[in-house]
């Protein structure tokens, strides 16, 4: 009998605060929409991240006959220079780092360029002009400052050259576009809590009748709070529900349906079973907060 009683009272602030719930509502829908993205975002990060580290390589270029650097004053690099790399690599102060080494001639790096720029791009260099590299893959990315140390002002060497450093400003941007979806949903996730302290103020002023009699006849706070604590949880679940909606409707649309066949560099993507990891977050973040604002105002209003 109770526990009807507090449904009832509860729906009944809904339906007399149905402007202000339906703001609660709409404000946790758009602040938990941008956490969810946040967090596939981040997510999708960290994919990109481990998936281009365990394939980038360094690349140690050696020096062609219009190499300029001071490593390269005496022309292309000879073949004792290449030996001496090869042995440098293959020896064992940097062999347990390295997973594989691939030799790239002039005759590969000039195919390679055509392929890349097309032919007639190509065209202003001849083969005997490209350079002769090797291309390291290691066992732990992070390690790449070793080998370009290790080589580094070695003569026949013209440079080192890391390619997950090229990727470092584009995970920096996607961090930072995270962060700002971050603060944008804490922005919101503020407004949300306020306004929902301020519903449950105005509803338990509302029936400040009720709650006297309620009083009178012995009910207890927690009766008398459970209802307005229930009316702020319930909009803040709906909002919460289509937040979560709308995160995997953007999975299902905005991943698989757009990016994924419009973007063939990026291979790794977030799934839908990341998303739908996401679900619950949301839920319980907009629940608790719900109920923590909720409960903190109607306790205060009770004690005035």
């Amino acid at each position: 009998m109770r526990i009807g009683l507090i449904l009832t009272e509860a729906l009944v602030g809904l339906r007399r605060n149905a402007s202000m719930v339906i703001s609660v509502v709409l404000v946790t829908f758009v602040s938990l929409t941008f956490v969810g993205a946040a967090i596939l975002m981040q997510e999708q990060i960290s994919t990109m991240r481990a998936y281009w580290s365990e394939r980038a390589q360094v690349a140690v270029y050696m020096c062609s006959p219009v190499s300029e650097t001071d490593t390269c004053v005496d022309g292309e690099a000879t073949q004792e220079q290449l030996d001496v790399v090869a042995g440098e690599l293959d020896g064992d102060a940097l062999s347990p780092l390295i997973g594989s080494v691939r030799f790239e001639d002039k005759a590969e790096a000039y195919a390679n360029l055509i392929e890349l720029v097309g032919e007639e791009q190509a065209s202003v260099l001849t083969e005997d002009q490209m350079q002769q590299s090797f291309w390291v893959t290691l066992r732990d990315p992070a390690q790449s400052r070793v080998i370009a140390e290790s080589f580094t002002g070695v003569q026949g060497v013209e440079e080192v050259v890391d390619q997950l450093k090229y990727l470092d400003p584009l995970f920096s941007a996607l961090t930072v576009a995270t962060y700002i979806a971050v603060g944008i949903a804490a922005l919101m996730l503020i407004a949300a809590v306020l306004l929902i302290a301020t519903t449950i103020r105005l509803s338990a002023y509302a029936r400040r009748k009720e709650i006297g009699i309620m009083r009178l006849v012995g009910a207890s706070n927690r009766v008398i709070q459970t209802p307005f604590v229930l009316e702020g949880v319930f909009a803040a679940f709906l909002g919460s529900v289509l937040a979560s909606a709308a995160v995997l409707a953007g999975m299902h649309f905005g991943v698989d349906g757009y990016l994924r066949g419009r973007v063939p560099s990026i291979t790794t993507w977030v799934t839908m079973q990341d998303a739908a990891f996401v679900v619950p977050i949301l839920i319980v973040i907009g629940v608790v907060l719900a109920a923590l604002s909720a409960g903190f105002a109607i306790r205060r209003w009770l004690r005035t």
